[in-house]
């Protein structure tokens, strides 16, 4: 099984208006029980809008915000599917649940991760 990064960008949703955006919540949250009853979720969360810290190789930390030209990642979902078409599927959920659209990128294996961590799930 490989495990795929679903995400949108930051300001992706900004078309939602706020009477719209529970229902919105409510769809995405339909389609994470559906990935969880499915036995596909990972993990998966929103990411706070431009309040990233740049740790540099010396230690140098550079907060945010960061100029509206970076692109940066709105929210993300990992899921562990059989296939790359799989995973496609699941965005497309999303991308109707969330009205925005989805990127789907695999997440390399990694056999020396997964032998430091055993049995755990990595």
């Amino acid at each position: 099984m490989a495990r795929y990064v679903i995400s949108f960008d930051d300001g992706a949703m900004d078309h939602i208006s706020d009477a719209d955006l529970p229902d919105v919540g409510k769809a995405a949250h339909a389609v994470i029980q559906e990935a969880v009853d499915a036995g596909v979720w990972v993990f998966g969360g929103g990411l706070g809008r431009q309040q990233a810290s740049i740790v540099a190789t010396d230690g140098t930390v550079t907060d945010g915000p960061f100029p509206e030209t970076k692109e940066v990642i709105g929210g993300l979902v990992v899921v562990e599917v059989p296939s790359r078409q799989e995973a496609l599927g699941w965005a497309a959920k999303f991308a109707a649940a969330c009205t925005s659209a989805q990127e789907v990128r695999e997440l390399l294996p990694d056999p020396e991760l997964d032998a430091m961590l055993g049995a755990r799930q990595r």
